[in-house]
């Protein structure tokens, strides 16, 4: 059910600009940096609103979200090269979900707090990337100015245990919550993998429709599947094509109004997009911690209660961008939905072929929903969020016209800690366990280490590894999950 215009609420948020910028050139002292392509994906959005100046000196909120780059205050930055001298900047560091960003801009407009808010993020490490295989000495602006405001998680995103096993980057947990999904569903290891290349094909040719996808072709699924020399194995499953992209110069930009100033303004209508839900979940425990290594209680909760508000069902959501820095990440919220993996997922071609700047996917798919969203139907878009290693979940719902119910910004966080009490770790424990996740990791070309989540008969955990050659291609040939195993503190063997 939707709501006429001439109905709303003044302080009703609606998305009014969208701005997507990339750059792409083999001459690193010749572009920009990140936190310029920020400034002008701002600036592209006050151009695609059609309210330029004046809009964009009455930004009162400019939120930013950690990238790989070192600005202490990019929002700052950012202000003052837009011209809105009076924002309050916000910075938040990794571990804080993009959604929350969108959901407390929209909320704070709808609680008649502002009247306008920015949302924007990027990087420049294809510049960074350039620069290196040139020789191309470059700079990047030094800033020890402090935000106005600094959003920090409450927990770390990995614990000890896990890197003592030899667990470091996010490939390696997400490959193991990527064999628990597969055990899980009864697949062999080959269904498995075919299944992945095949979704992941399909995304390349999604990216192949979209103007501002960092590779816009199509690759086929066998490329996908099979490591080689420009796809090696990273952790197995995964190849680099199941990974996302992030050696790309992209940046985006949400400009959110009331509606009163949209209207003061004189922004037509056709360009407005309304946030109906933001939700999320931020309780957070760890990837050995989770009592199904591929459950996302949060996500569940999460999308309940998005699609609650709007009184729809999954299935009416017509346009779908699930996170998809990993498969599983597509794979694991789809099964909390409800939905098909057989639809399409993604509106983007997903990060490995959109492009996946750190930090800041959730602000470009949701550029991208927008421009959909604008032909005037009354279709409902949902964006799927992920920090970390799927350790806080979240969905923006979005429409092309204002729902019944106005906008919710939605905490869940309660319901979900109540559910999901984190399993205790013992990395001193020898005898016998069970592998419920598993990968085999690479360096280079070559198996460099296993990695499994073992079971003990006393309900703890164990986070283990083994560096046999031998074993690891066992691993790769033959369903691990539910082996029983011998546990010698973190290393494990076969019994």
């Amino acid at each position: 059910m939707t709501k006429k215009m001439n109905e709303l609420d003044p302080n009703t948020p609606v998305l009014v600009g969208v701005g997507i910028i990339d750059q792409r050139t083999d001459k690193p002292s010749e572009v920009k940096e990140a936190w310029q392509l920020m400034a002008d994906a701002v600036s592209a959005s006050a151009i695609d609103a059609g309210a330029t100046e004046s809009l964009l000196s009455d930004i009162d909120l400019i939120s930013v979200p950690q990238g790989m780059w070192q600005y202490t205050d990019p929002a700052r930055l950012v202000a003052d090269s837009v011209g809105a001298a009076k924002a309050t900047t916000v910075f938040a560091e990794i571990g804080i979900l993009q959604q929350t960003l969108i959901g407390d801009a929209c909320e704070r407009i709808s609680n008649g707090e502002i009247n306008v808010a920015v949302v924007t993020g990027g990087e420049a490490k294809y510049r960074e990337l350039m620069a290196k295989i040139t020789q191309t000495e470059i700079s990047d602006t030094h800033q020890q100015a402090a935000p106005d405001i600094t959003l920090k998680p409450d927990a770390e995103l990995w614990l000890k245990e896990e890197s003592d096993a030899g667990l470091a980057m996010p490939v390696g947990f997400y490959a193991i919550m990527e064999s628990a999904f597969r055990h899980s569903k009864g697949l062999s290891i080959e269904e498995h993998r075919d299944s992945l290349a095949k979704m992941y094909s399909r995304f390349s040719d999604i990216a192949a429709d979209n103007p501002y996808a960092w590779k816009p072709m199509h690759i086929d699924a066998d490329y996908i599947r099979d490591a080689s020399d420009k796809n090696p194995m990273l952790a197995f499953p995964y190849t680099k094509l199941h990974n996302t992209s992030w050696n790309v110069d992209q940046a985006g930009a949400l400009l959110f109004t009331s509606v009163a100033k949209a209207e003061a303004l004189g922004i037509p209508k056709e360009k407005w997009v309304f946030p109906v839900a933001s939700t999320e979940s931020n309780a957070m425990n760890c990837v050995s911690q989770r009592k199904d290594l591929h459950r996302l209680p949060g996500a569940r909760f999460c999308g309940e209660e998005a699609l609650k508000h709007a009184g729809i069902k999954a299935k009416d959501v017509a346009l779908l961008d699930l996170y998809s820095c990993f498969p599983i990440a597509v794979e694991a919220y789809a099964a909390e939905l409800g939905v098909d993996l057989n639809r399409d997922l993604t509106i983007t071609g997903g990060m490995p072929f959109a492009g996946g700047p750190l930090n800041n996917y959730v602000i470009q798919s949701t550029c991208r929903m927008a421009q959909l969203l604008r032909n005037g139907s009354d279709e409902y878009g949902l964006v799927s969020s992920v920090s970390g290693m799927m350790t806080k979940q979240a969905y923006g719902l979005w429409a092309s016209k204002p729902s019944a119910n106005g906008f919710a910004n939605i905490d869940v966080s309660v319901q979900v800690k109540a559910e999901t009490t984190p399993v205790e770790l013992d990395c001193s424990y020898e005898g016998e366990g069970i592998i419920v996740g598993y990968t085999v990791l690479y360096k280079g070309p070559e198996k460099n280490r296993a990695i499994a989540v073992v079971d003990q008969p006393n309900g703890n955990r164990s986070v283990c590894f083994n560096g046999s050659l031998n074993l690891m291609t066992q691993m790769e040939q033959t369903e691990f999950c539910g082996q029983k195993v011998s546990v010698s503190k973190n290393r494990f063997s076969l019994i």
